[in-house]
């Protein structure tokens, strides 16, 4: 059975380690993994400033999901080296991974209010016992993500977009920097997806970065400061339009990636290797 999980590497027993200042909130520095068969991430750099978000665009088994577990510490990279701050990703409480939704065991039975709650452990007194200051922020959160009149429900009982905004108001409990959002909009209607949307506005004033996994190139290129193409390796990173080029499109899909210029711009017919929405670890 699944684990109720999503919050770090180790809920309720991180640290609260002081950023270096000046340092970005995250670096990546020609980080790989390897299995015995195959490398997952190959010599893979970048940075991220404080409040960016940004969209993590690639195929299924691009190694989306384990660059995001690796970053929260969740899985050790065999090369290279990941800061947060200017520490390494084990020595903070400031990181929130928001797994994809197959990855939870929906019949823990526990409420909404429960799960938030779970974000305020690393952040309890020695006693482990939430304070009223951690009730208030509980119900801020809650609030804030529109969860207030659901937080005594069992979390069974959510829709898929009321299940993905209640991680985000855990990982606001948590008073987390930089959140890892890993294909939260699977399984999402139009309008949960315009709510999620709208909450990541609301992050943005906060100067919460965010690095969000998803398969939808034009709401990467609507929603997001910056674009990464990843396919094991880093093949590019910056606005859309320098991003997005039919060069990078067919080196991140392959031949699954059918590309037609027109007289609008360029048109993606099809991306077979992105039908079925959420998928397993690695993608």
């Amino acid at each position: 059975m699944r684990r109720l999980s999503g919050s770090g590497p180790t809920p309720g027993w991180g640290h609260e380690t002081p950023h270096e200042e000046g340092a970005a909130i995250l670096s990546v520095n020609e980080l790989e993994l390897s299995y015995p068969s195959r490398r997952a991430l190959d010599r893979i750099s970048f940075e991220l400033g404080k409040g960016e978000q940004v969209a993590v665009v690639g195929p299924n088994g691009a190694g989306k999901s384990t660059l995001f577990k690796v970053i929260a510490g969740v899985m050790k990279a065999t090369g290279g080296r990941v800061t947060i701050g200017g520490h390494g990703p084990v020595e903070h409480i400031c990181i929130a991974y928001i797994p994809q939704r197959n990855q939870i065991d929906w019949s823990f039975p526990v409420t909404v209010s429960d799960v938030v709650m779970m974000g305020r452990a690393g952040r309890l007194g020695w006693l482990r016992r939430p304070r009223r200051l951690d009730q208030e922020r509980v119900r801020e959160c809650l609030d804030l993500v529109g969860l207030s009149d659901l937080a005594g429900r069992r979390i069974a009982e959510l829709s898929g977009g009321e299940q993905q905004r209640m991680f985000i108001a855990r990982a606001l409990a948590q008073e987390a920097e930089l959140m890892l959002m890993d294909e939260v909009l699977a399984g999402c209607d139009w309008r949960a997806e315009k709510e999620i949307f709208r909450i990541l506005e609301r992050l943005r004033s906060r100067r919460v970065t965010i690095m969000m996994a998803t398969h939808d190139l034009d709401q990467a290129a609507a929603h997001f400061d910056r674009i990464m193409l990843l396919n094991r390796r880093l093949i590019g990173m910056g606005r859309p339009e320098a991003v997005f080029t039919p060069e990078n499109l067919r080196e991140t899909y392959g031949s699954h990636l059918r590309l037609v210029q027109t007289d609008t711009g360029l048109m993606i017919l099809s991306d077979t290797c992105c039908e079925g929405g959420e998928h397993s670890d690695n993608g």
